[in-house]
């Protein structure tokens, strides 16, 4: 989260709230959520194949030690 508020820091209000009501204008409301909840998945996949491709990583350390 703190990455994403350091990215939004150098936008002021008027700039989100421009950024907001294009979308809206774009998108519509009821295609907003679904774009939000594709864009959740797809983080969560990512955080998913790098957690597993960590755990991959420490096990071979793991076993190299051994």
């Amino acid at each position: 989260m703190l990455t994403t508020l350091a990215f939004l820091g150098g936008l002021g209000g008027w700039e989100i709230l421009l950024i907001l009501i294009v979308l809206l204008v774009f998108f519509g409301a009821k295609k907003i959520p679904e774009l939000a909840r594709g864009l959740g998945r797809g983080i969560r996949e990512f955080k998913d194949a790098t957690r597993e491709i960590k755990n991959e990583i420490e096990e071979g350390v793991k076993d190299d030690k051994k």
